[in-house]
């Protein structure tokens, strides 16, 4: 996708993509995983979705979202702003542990033709696109698979993409992914965005 946009002048899009699409062994494990908690929790499964947000500023995209960190060049290209370990801080000191979160410039979300029920759009007005976008460099950067901020729900991507809506003003209560499915993480970045407003008098 090019960051030559002919529509409105700013849009904050949500995609949902299917946990997993484009690569078989994360899917399969996001199914077994989904199949354990499902059993626990005595409901059916269900769908499991990552998301992540697209910007458009005048005429130019910018792609948000967390993902592993693919090499050790510092990101710049990228447009990361911030990383951390996954599954433990221990384990954070070698790269295939660690993931990054990035406003990425004209970037592209992976396999976008799979996403569903999307885009969501979010806003269109300028001053909220631009105050989501300077909001993600201040994004909490906790263990990626762990719940060391006490929601109860793991933080990973759906984390990061709830906690970026809520705390740049957007209207988060209201979201909801596909019919069918669920985004695991995605309440413990609503609680820990709610807790810092709360701190803040927001």
């Amino acid at each position: 996708m090019s960051p030559e946009l002919s529509d409105s002048s700013a849009a904050v899009n949500l995609y949902w993509l299917p946990l997993g699409a484009g690569g078989h062994s994360v899917k399969y494990n996001g199914r077994a995983y989904e199949a354990l908690v499902a059993l626990k929790e005595r409901r059916d499964r269900c769908d499991l979705y990552h998301s992540a947000l697209q910007i458009e500023i005048d005429r130019q995209t910018y792609v948000i979202e967390q993902t592993p960190v693919p090499d050790l060049d510092g990101g710049g290209e990228r447009g990361v702003v911030a990383s951390g370990a996954v599954g433990s801080r221990w384990a954070g000191r070698l790269r295939i542990f660690r993931y990054e979160i990035r406003v990425w410039h004209g970037g592209q979300i992976p396999d976008i033709s799979e996403a569903v029920d999307s885009p969501l759009r979010l806003t269109g007005d300028e001053g909220l696109a631009r105050r989501v976008l300077a909001t993600v460099p201040q994004v909490p950067t906790p263990v990626w698979g762990r719940d060391e901020l006490a929601t109860g729900e793991m933080w990973n991507s759906n984390a990061v993409v709830a906690w970026v809506i809520a705390s740049s003003g957007l209207d988060v209560e209201s979201i909801r992914p596909p019919v069918g499915g669920r985004a695991p993480g995605w309440n413990a970045g609503v609680v820990v965005a709610r807790r810092e407003n709360e701190r803040s008098g927001r």
